[in-house]
């Protein structure tokens, strides 16, 4: 046997060894850690998706909440967990990106320490005032950040996170002042809003649109670059006199580095075959995400090219994580 065939023999034999690895797998339920509290958005997220995710796999999908520093400490325990195939992560911006160039020390490296799966979704966050305020549009709203500097408190879901990120943005352009007040979730954040701790936030919709149909809340705009389908009558905050903000939160699936790729991939096309079912997909839209689904090298590319662009921004507006 020559050595080119021998070689050729044991690199079919590889692959026909990794298909039925990806095949078999996974024996035993399938965690995934959600580095947020209960009711936050990625929270939602993944139980819409998780619930078709299980039948597909044929395995329990459990999803675990591990909220604490911004996300961080989620993502963190996912990067250190064993590459078996049994641990996977649905985390959002910050902890995935942003928190690189925002943190001296952080405990991980997502670049290194985790593998992409596949990006899940996207949504615009939506700025919203205390009903009480009397504030009914972006530009009262920033008129009135620049007549009292330091009078209103605005909430975010974690140092870092992009409703921090985006605020501060808008703070800087419009050289205004707020206090940030960071919360564990979406849905604390919300609660602090409606209660009057805090007088305004930019946040996902699935936990802000509630409270504005109960008239608790005022929505204002969305931080997207385009009017989003999902909230055709909100106004952009570049259609309000805001042309360089754009702040959008998504949602990606990875993995431990040294998961097995075949896994890896078996995973994420399962993940978007979910997002493509129509009956998950309305869940979805009606809950405000607009699903996505991507291959791990697009995910890949993704994460870099918001590096790229975010990395810049966050170093010349001289922005911090707390």
């Amino acid at each position: 046997m020559t050595l080119r065939r021998f070689v050729s023999i044991a690199a079919g034999a590889l692959l026909l060894a990794a298909s039925a690895q990806a095949q078999d797998w996974p024996q035993r339920p399938v965690r995934v850690v959600v580095p947020f509290g209960a009711g936050s958005s990625p929270d939602i997220l993944a139980r819409i998706v998780n619930d078709r995710l299980a039948q597909r796999l044929g395995q329990p999908v459990i999803v675990e909440n591990k909220p604490g520093a911004g996300g961080n400490a989620g993502t963190d325990l996912v990067a250190k967990a064993a590459p078996d195939g049994q641990t996977f992560l649905l985390s959002v911006n910050a902890p995935l990106v942003y928190n690189t160039v925002l943190y001296r020390n952080l405990p991980y490296d997502p670049f290194r320490d985790l593998v992409p799966v596949s990006l899940a979704a996207t949504t615009p966050n939506v700025c919203a005032a205390n009903a009480q305020l009397g504030i009914d549009s972006v530009k009262g709203w920033l008129d009135a950040l620049r007549r009292n500097p330091g009078k209103y408190n605005f909430a975010s879901t974690g140092n870092g996170s992009i409703s921090h990120l985006g605020v501060e943005l808008i703070k800087a352009k419009t050289q205004s002042f707020a206090v940030h007040i960071p919360y564990a979730s979406s849905a604390q954040a919300v609660t602090a809003l409606v209660q009057g701790d805090v007088q305004f936030a930019c946040l996902p919709p699935v936990t802000v649109m509630p409270q504005v149909k109960a008239g608790r809340l005022k929505a204002l705009g969305v931080t997207s670059a385009e009017r989003s389908a999902l909230l055709p009558d909100l106004p952009t905050l570049r259609e309000s006199g805001l042309p360089d903000i754009q702040a959008v939160p998504w949602f990606a699936y990875m993995a431990p580095k040294g998961t097995p790729q075949p896994v890896v991939d078996r995973m994420s096309r399962e993940i978007a075959a979910v997002l493509a079912e129509p009956e998950t997909r309305q869940k979805l839209l009606t809950a405000y995400f607009d699903p996505v689904g991507s291959t791990p090298p697009q995910l890949a590319a993704f994460m870099r090219e918001e590096l790229q662009r975010w990395k810049p921004v966050i170093e010349r507006a001289g922005l911090k994580p707390d």
